[in-house]
């Protein structure tokens, strides 16, 4: 059983930034990946982006490349989302997830369905 608890939202100006943060419980974080996903109201959950349990592999959604960071500290059970010049529309609940996934491939780590604990989500508002 894992326990994720997300931090770091808040309201921020667009064109600034945030980290989020994920704690986990439990004594195998590290064999488990970490998905971040997000949902807007009216819309549906989207992937976000991903790291491998070692971290050394990520994936990231194609709106979100180059202004999103996923990172991960296995020692403090610790999953990261650096989140960087923030638009509007990236205004949403973030949520973090943990999953096995039994092999490192794209279209598995952007399936909901690969992921197992669930956070309860933390608010991002960005404004203009």
């Amino acid at each position: 059983q894992v326990q994720l608890v997300e931090s770091g939202g808040g309201l921020v100006q667009a064109g600034g930034s945030l980290r989020l943060s994920c704690a986990a419980s439990g004594r195998t974080f590290s064999s488990y990946a970490m998905g971040w996903f997000r949902q807007a109201p009216g819309k549906e959950r989207e992937f976000v982006g991903a790291v491998s349990g070692g971290g050394s592999r990520t994936y990231y959604a194609d709106s979100v490349k180059g202004r999103f960071t996923i990172s991960r500290d296995n020692a403090k059970n610790t999953a990261y989302l650096q989140v960087n010049n923030l638009k509007p529309e990236d205004t949403a609940v973030y949520y973090c997830a943990a999953g096995q996934l039994s092999v490192w491939l794209p279209f598995l780590t952007v399936k909901s369905t690969s992921y197992v604990y669930w956070g309860q989500g933390t608010q991002v508002t960005v404004s203009t």
